[in-house]
């Protein structure tokens, strides 16, 4: 006891004392901080952020993604189910609809459509049975129906399906919409 004791006591010293060292993390003057999404990995598989950025197909979805600001959410841990609606799926919205929830003063109300995509858990394709209701993070219920081996979410079929490193993406040909209130 009194060993380590000593020890921790003389690393405590020397890393006090240690001039480069103090030098080295204050010369920067860089921010801490950033969130989950500014760190840098080119090795591991993409996060569900990262599959929906490499894609030319959602876009619009990386663009509200972004303007609701939920990035780091997203490039956390998870597990996530995300179900991502394409730039095709976002032009199917009444005319306006997406310029109108980009606006800063609807960032709730875009928020909350984008936490309708999204489950925590991973469920892959062949895990949806018919009649399914899967709880979504806004905290409202979405339904999944199978007939002949096709999976759909609250009508909008699942048309893909991408792993990634902190869940999956499933690519769907609409928007879906959290129920009224």
């Amino acid at each position: 006891m009194k060993n380590k004791l000593f020890l921790t006591l003389v690393c405590l010293i020397w890393a006090c004392s240690n001039p480069q060292q103090t030098t080295e993390s204050t010369a920067t003057n860089e921010p801490l901080g950033g969130g989950q999404s500014t760190v840098q990995d080119n090795e591991s598989a993409k996060n569900v952020v990262g599959v929906a950025v490499s894609s030319p197909d959602h876009t619009t979805l990386v663009t509200a993604v972004k303007a609701a600001e939920l990035v780091d959410a997203l490039s956390n841990a998870g597990p996530f189910t995300v179900f991502a609606p394409t730039n095709e799926a976002f032009n199917k919205l009444p005319a306006g609809t997406v310029e109108n929830l980009l606006k800063p003063e609807s960032k709730e109300d875009l928020q909350n459509i984008l936490q309708y995509h999204v489950a925590v858990a991973v469920y892959k394709p062949e895990n949806f049975k018919d009649g399914q209701v899967l709880n979504m993070v806004n905290g409202d219920n979405a339904n999944i129906t199978v007939k002949d081996g096709k999976v759909q979410i609250n009508g909008a079929n699942i048309v893909a399906s991408i792993p990634a490193s902190n869940g999956i993406v499933h690519v769907i040909d609409a928007v879906i919409l959290p129920p009224k209130k």
